[in-house]
């Protein structure tokens, strides 16, 4: 593990006693933790994409108004799902976030995530999948936003317009940022979409579950994923190392409130389905530091990737999981092998 960073599931909604979160509260206090953990030297933070739910939906103006805000913090999102996204439109968000932060975007995207409605993206007007998840509609759009992102040109220029210059052939889509390409991933939930990624030379992000159950602990199916992702990469020819993120619940307890809230946390992990799949659950880590450090250790997908994701309670607002954060990056991270981007 050389990076770690927080991914937000970004929950609003009553929190209980008459207390309420508003979709404002949870953005705005996004933004602040950013900052936050910019200064502490933390690599990244990261939101999941959720529509029609409670959730951050629409990442880009977030994601903007961090890379304003922030210096070296890398923002990304973990996922954005495809089947809901107009590619060329996206292409064109992306590349100017990416302008903005000066290349700190690290886009994540896929297929998506279980839904809280019935095949939302068709409301979204992308119709005629033949896949019951829509997986098609999600292949199709990437394919066409890597091409976009990668500066090929998709519209016919109109030599007669004013504003065209007299030019002709076709126009790629602007803002163009030249290294975007290299900081798409997709987000993975079995071995055949990660040996998928690798094939197309994107980066991964393991999910926080596994549509798989072998009678083997997740952090091992999970290391098995990265190894066959790592291999596909490799075979297609593509240059240079790719990017491995893998996300869990980690919680140092070093005050009697950490304790409070996770002292009872050290949850295994389970077996369920999901989206109509078999899939596997990792399990939450919840000890004291140097237990924790053990822990982390053995945890075979996390020795395999480069960078963790640590999901964290947003709910509880920015102080409380700044001291998530910061405590982590004390007592646990280094030995893990991580370096602050501010020594």
């Amino acid at each position: 593990m050389k990076r770690f960073g927080t991914l937000s599931f970004g929950h609003y909604g009553p929190l209980g006693g008459g207390h309420q979160l508003t979709a404002a509260d949870s953005m705005l206090q996004a933004i602040d933790l950013a900052q936050g953990m910019d200064e502490l030297g933390a690599n990244g933070v990261y939101f999941r994409v959720h529509h029609f739910a409670r959730q951050q939906s629409s990442p880009m103006p977030l994601l903007a108004a961090i890379a304003a805000r922030t210096e070296r913090i890398e923002m990304g999102t973990g996922v954005i799902d495809m089947r809901y996204e107009n590619p060329l439109y996206l292409a064109e968000e992306a590349a100017s976030v990416d302008l903005i932060g000066g290349g700190r975007l690290a886009l994540g995207v896929s297929r998506g995530s279980p839904e809280t409605v019935v095949r939302g993206y068709e409301a979204f007007g992308y119709t005629g999948s033949e896949d019951p998840r829509g997986a098609d509609i999600a292949r199709d759009h990437f394919a066409r936003f890597l091409r976009a992102i990668e500066g090929e040109g998709l519209a016919e220029r109109d030599a007669s317009s004013p504003f065209g210059g007299g030019a002709s052939g076709r126009q790629r889509i602007e803002p163009h940022s030249p290294g975007l390409r290299s900081r798409v991933w997709w987000g993975a939930g079995n071995r055949d979409s990660a040996e998928w990624a690798g094939r197309t030379g994107v980066n991964l992000m393991s999910s926080t579950l596994l549509t798989e159950d072998r009678g083997l602990p997740f952090d091992i199916l999970q290391a098995e994923q990265i190894d066959a992702f790592r291999t596909a990469w490799r075979e297609a020819g593509h240059a240079g190392e790719p990017r491995v993120s893998v996300s869990r619940s980690v919680f140092p307890l070093t005050t009697a409130e950490d304790h409070l809230y996770f002292g009872g946390r050290q949850e295994g992990e389970g077996v369920g389905y999901i989206d109509g799949m078999r899939s596997t659950f990792g399990k939450t880590y919840a000890a004291e530091p140097d237990v924790l450090v053990e822990q982390l250790k053995e945890d075979a997908a996390i020795a395999s990737a480069d960078t963790l994701m640590l999901t964290i309670p947003s709910q509880l607002g920015v102080e409380f999981n700044l001291r998530i954060v910061e405590s982590f990056a004390k007592h646990v991270a280094p030995a893990l092998g991580w370096e602050s981007t501010r020594p």
